[in-house]
């Protein structure tokens, strides 16, 4: 079909959109929803799974309203989502509770628990991925000690794409990404659920659905969802990866000769490189990091993510907005992000250190401590704004290094992606502190374009992925930003205070983590 287009789905955190694509790859039109969850107190963080769904829906409704004769153009629909987390239905396939976001925080101590049990090493070594609680292991054993009459009315534990596969289709399925990094064996991409036996969730086994291969086998758009959607019942969707996998995909990450890296600048900061086969994955000392399966026969991404990334750059902007708005000042974030990268570029380098783990749910890579928390270092008198932002600008790629020197030999090239992957500044102060090229991918919406990919190659549109990926990433890439040598001399040096700095201060975050909980026990 000459005129043939492919949808990619992408239900992130903050927005859920519905992306068409031409069978070449070109971006011809995007539907996006604002998502909206709830943060309760003692750290939960949830999301209406109903609203979730409606809201898919109709981005799906607006592209067919906007798009001539979309619903006869339509070759296939893939959907990506958020990672982690907890969508739990019954067996009419209601939701049972809301849904369980990543961020969700209240699960912290069965996974410092289960980092210091005797399993935990053979755990690590069978998924390739460290613990950490936004995963669904850990949210199924809060569960059962402390819900168990919630986890009993369930049937089945989804993720978020898993949820809007089955609203789409009608079936239960989960992607071999998500299903082995937390809950599997990466090297037979196989449920091997021994953790929640050691977690005392064991019960929870029943609720795991059928691993179904995304770029092999499609269902079938529904009658129901068919008619919410303006869409022809029977239109093939196929279930994507896990988010970050598809953005990496989308986002250059593939490569055979795994020379390639990604990196995804976004709400969190992912960091992969390309295992080619199982025998390349690379585990390390800490055990950190996530290893998955890559959309690809025998492929695998090694990654290792941070739990903040441009939420660091948000909340710093957002304080400069509290301040502008007590004296009647209203400014947007991007409004004070105009000349930014001016601005910091015209500021010492190294100056100022920061550490970004401005999560509630601490940092995950490449260490794994509940715990931390952002904290300037150096601060002096003479100091500004400006200071302050670079020095996170800094402690983003500075994280960076941290966590592709747990995955062994820093990529020769790091394609990035993300928002803030449009900073020439930010590009920069990457490429020196990693000393590596650095090219960012011309793709806005690399998600939903990795999610289009793999239907393309399942609707046999592409003999296989590398074809596609010459055909969608390649003529998008940037030119390269190469490290500037008397910059990547300062980070050298900073590099090295920045890891003996985080090393030094868990048992400090761990104490004030205990302090704060006692003070709120006491209140």
């Amino acid at each position: 079909m000459k005129d043939g287009i492919l949808i990619g789905i992408d239900a992130g955190t903050s927005v859920i959109k519905s992306v068409a694509f031409t069978t070449a790859g070109e971006q011809i039109a995007i539907a996006a929803i604002s998502n909206v969850y709830e943060t309760l107190a003692g750290g939960g963080v949830e999301q209406d799974m109903a609203r979730t769904w409606r809201d898919t829906a109709q981005a799906l409704k607006r592209l067919s309203e906007n798009i001539p004769n979309l619903a006869s153009r339509l070759i296939a629909i893939s959907v990506t989502g958020q990672g982690d987390g907890m969508w739990l239905i019954d067996r009419d396939g209601e939701p049972v509770a809301p849904a369980w976001l990543w961020l969700d925080a209240r699960a912290a101590s069965i996974a410092e628990e289960f980092i210091r049990h005797s399993d935990y090493p053979a755990h690590y070594k069978r998924t390739g991925t460290g613990i950490n609680a936004c995963q669904m292991s850990i949210h199924l054993a809060w569960m059962a000690r402390h819900r168990p009459e919630v986890l009993a009315r369930a049937s089945s534990a989804f993720h978020c794409k898993d949820w809007l596969y089955f609203k789409l289709t009608g079936e239960r399925a989960e992607d071999p990404s998500e299903a082995n990094f937390t809950l599997g064996q990466y090297a037979t991409r196989t449920y091997a659920p021994h953790v929640l036996d050691t977690l005392g969730a064991s019960d929870a086994k029943r609720l795991l659905p059928p691993i179904v291969e995304g770029t092999e086998v499609a269902g079938a758009l529904s009658a129901g969802a068919a008619k919410l959607a303006g869409l022809k019942a029977g239109t093939p969707i196929t279930l994507g990866y896990v988010d970050v996998i598809c953005t990496g995909l989308g986002g250059g990450l593939f490569d055979p000769l795994g020379k390639t890296g990604c990196t995804i600048i976004g709400s969190t900061g992912m960091h992969m490189r390309v295992a080619p086969t199982a025998a390349d994955v690379k585990l390390n000392a800490e055990m950190s990091g996530y290893t998955m399966c890559f959309p690809v026969p025998g492929m695998y991404a090694q990654m290792q993510s941070n739990m903040a990334s441009t939420l660091n750059i948000d909340w710093l902007l957002d304080m400069a907005r509290d301040l502008l708005k007590s004296e009647g000042v209203e400014r947007s974030r991007g409004d004070l992000l105009k000349g930014m990268d001016e601005k910091i570029m015209a500021r010492p380098a190294g100056r100022v250190m920061y550490h970004p783990y401005i999560s509630h749910a601490g940092e995950r890579g490449p260490f794994m401590e509940p715990s931390a928390r952002a904290m300037f270092t150096g601060l002096e008198i003479g100091q500004g704004f400006s200071d302050l932002m670079r020095g996170v600008y800094e402690g983003l790629c500075l994280a960076s290094r941290d966590c592709y020197a747990a995955m062994g030999d820093i990529p020769e090239e790091i394609r990035v992606t993300g928002g803030a992957a449009r900073s020439n500044a930010l590009r920069l102060i990457l490429a020196s502190t990693l000393k590596a090229r650095v090219r960012s991918v011309a793709r806005e919406e690399a998600g939903a374009a990795g999610a289009a990919m793999m239907a393309a190659v399942q609707q046999k549109l592409y003999p296989d992925m590398a074809a596609c990926a010459a055909q969608w990433v390649d003529p998008l890439l940037g030119d390269s930003t190469t490290p500037d040598a008397d910059l990547a001399a300062i980070y050298e040096k900073s590099f090295s205070v920045y890891k003996e700095t985080r090393e030094k201060m868990q048992p400090i975050w761990r104490a004030m983590m205990a302090n704060r909980r006692e003070a709120t026990h006491a209140s």
